[in-house]
């Protein structure tokens, strides 16, 4: 067991002293979603009404509503430069070193993915506290009850970019898809607007976007910031996390891979 919980530790704690020693990485997360909080939600606000929809039991600002959705997209974009982090290390050799170590593989993959989540936790508090000081106000106790959601998403859209790192072999090609992946994932939820405005245009895109994880992952939040539970979107995002870290498991298992350099 010491064995395992200092595999554990030593794995987050390279994690946070890479992101200690990318400041700009840290300064990057939170410029992203307060430009959307800031400029993008003037121009929204007056386009985009807003209904008394649950878990809002009054008429709310833009800016309130898009609040979970910039936390999830903290978490994507944390996610998916988790995963670019795993793509260098195999170029440079050090993934190998990780991987050989006397744990089981999946393990090793999971402490990876924890270490992950708990930076994208830190980065999306510290955007919280910025929009609080912003006069974005929320539950107070809703900052602790989101806690377990932030981290089942972070877990969820890790193992997706777990799930990529694993398929894609070359550090280029991998930034493209992370555009591939991330632009659609965002926008095609309901992260900055509700289900019903989409379907006044497509019932086609509501459709494409309540299959979304992302969107469920998304809804989890927004509800348990207002200290409710929401059921079904915590349990299809944690399918979607079995399915992804399932995938990841599967592209880096060994046989694969030494049936592919035999083929």
């Amino acid at each position: 067991m010491s064995a395992w919980l200092l595999a554990l530790r030593a794995i987050a704690w390279r994690e946070a002293l890479r992101f200690v020693h990318q400041r700009e990485r840290f300064i990057a997360a939170l410029v992203r979603p307060l430009v959307w909080l800031l400029v993008f939600a003037a121009g929204f606000r007056a386009a985009l009404g807003l209904s008394i929809l649950p878990p809002y039991q009054t008429y709310i600002t833009y800016e309130t509503y898009i609040v979970p959705g910039l936390c999830g997209m903290i978490l994507l974009f944390n996610g998916m430069q988790s995963a670019l982090s795993l793509v260098h290390d195999r170029e440079t050799g050090s993934m190998r070193l990780l991987l050989t170590a006397p744990l089981p593989r999946w393990y090793l993959l999971l402490c990876k993915l924890a270490g992950a989540t708990l930076i994208s936790l830190v980065q999306v508090y510290a955007f919280l506290a910025v929009a609080w000081a912003f006069d974005i106000t929320l539950p107070a106790w809703g900052y602790l009850a989101a806690l377990p959601a932030l981290m089942l998403a972070g877990l969820m859209l890790g193992a997706l970019g777990l799930a990529l790192s694993s398929l894609i072999k070359q550090l280029e090609n991998f930034a493209g898809v992370m555009n591939f992946v991330i632009f659609p994932m965002f926008f095609l939820s309901s992260a900055l607007y509700p289900l019903w405005k989409m379907a006044e245009s497509s019932e086609l895109l509501r459709d494409i976007c309540a299959l979304n994880p992302f969107t469920h992952a998304v809804e989890m939040i927004r509800f348990a910031l207002y200290l409710q539970w929401n059921g079904p979107a915590a349990l299809w995002t944690a399918l979607a996390f079995a399915a992804f870290a399932a995938l990841a498991l599967w592209g880096y298992d060994p046989a694969r891979g030494l049936m592919r350099r035999k083929g």
